[in-house]
């Protein structure tokens, strides 16, 4: 269980959504917390990974590497 305060703006915006949609408020604040963890899980992976590569824990392969190994190569 969650509950969290909000400035009245955003909360009065998002009453206005929820009326105007017929869904509730609840299903809003779940679907933007879930998008915006996806996004910090995502910024959270590549600087893990940046880190790693900076490192030299990771090697790194340019696009004509690849195509070359694959036999993609012009």
């Amino acid at each position: 269980m969650l509950a969290i305060r909000l400035p009245e703006e955003i909360e009065s915006r998002l009453e206005a959504l929820a009326k105007k949609t017929g869904r509730t408020k609840t299903y809003y604040a779940r679907q933007a917390i879930l998008e915006y963890m996806d996004d910090l899980e995502d910024i959270y992976l590549a600087e893990q990974v940046a880190r790693q590569i900076e490192a030299g824990d990771m090697k790194t392969y340019s696009l004509e590497d690849v195509e070359r190994e694959l036999g993609l190569a012009d």
